[in-house]
């Protein structure tokens, strides 16, 4: 199974959805905000530790009014270009 979703959609989430009881690791394609494909990932707690800084690079640089927080397991997950009241 394969979930396309906006990164900033899964921030505060820390490991990647499973169906099936768990047995089954849901393909995650990260897309940016302009919903093109970024990374395609089943473990999603690897990606934030050791790509999502890069991409983040990346990404700010694009789309500079769009969040992009430091710690994205702590930050709240928004459909917005930025998250209420900030």
């Amino acid at each position: 199974p394969v979930l396309a979703v906006r990164l900033q959609e899964l921030f505060g989430l820390a490991d990647t959805p499973r169906i099936a009881a768990g047995r089954l690791a849901v393909k995650l394609h990260l897309l940016s905000p302009a919903r093109r494909p970024v990374q395609v990932t089943q473990d999603l707690a690897s990606f934030w530790a050791n790509t999502y800084g890069e991409v983040k690079k990346d990404l700010k640089g694009r789309y500079p009014k769009h969040y992009w927080p430091d710690d994205p397991l702590i930050a709240e997950p928004t459909a917005r270009a930025k998250p209420r009241g900030t």
